[in-house]
């Protein structure tokens, strides 16, 4: 953490600017009375759209509506046994 004048601050304020951005805590004091945080903004939200990717890709009914194969179903099953109960 560095410590530094109102002055300092006004003289050195791109290389501050730099210190904080790359992770640098910096404190501007006044006097010895620490005032403020020198802090980098975090990166803006990047601002998503439902539907972005509608009609790009289908999955068909059958995927979820078909039974399982008795295999995959006999695994599911066996899973549940085991289940405390």
């Amino acid at each position: 953490m560095a410590v530094v004048t109102v002055h300092q601050a006004k003289t050195q304020l791109s290389q501050l600017i730099a210190r904080a951005e790359a992770g640098e805590e910096i404190i501007i004091a006044r006097g010895k009375d620490p005032v403020v945080r020198l802090t980098p903004l975090l990166p803006a939200k990047v601002h998503r759209k439902p539907g972005l990717l509608k009609g790009k890709a289908s999955i068909p009914d059958s995927f979820f509506f078909d039974p399982l194969p008795e295999e995959e179903l006999r695994l599911w099953e066996s899973a549940n046994d085991d289940s405390p109960g």
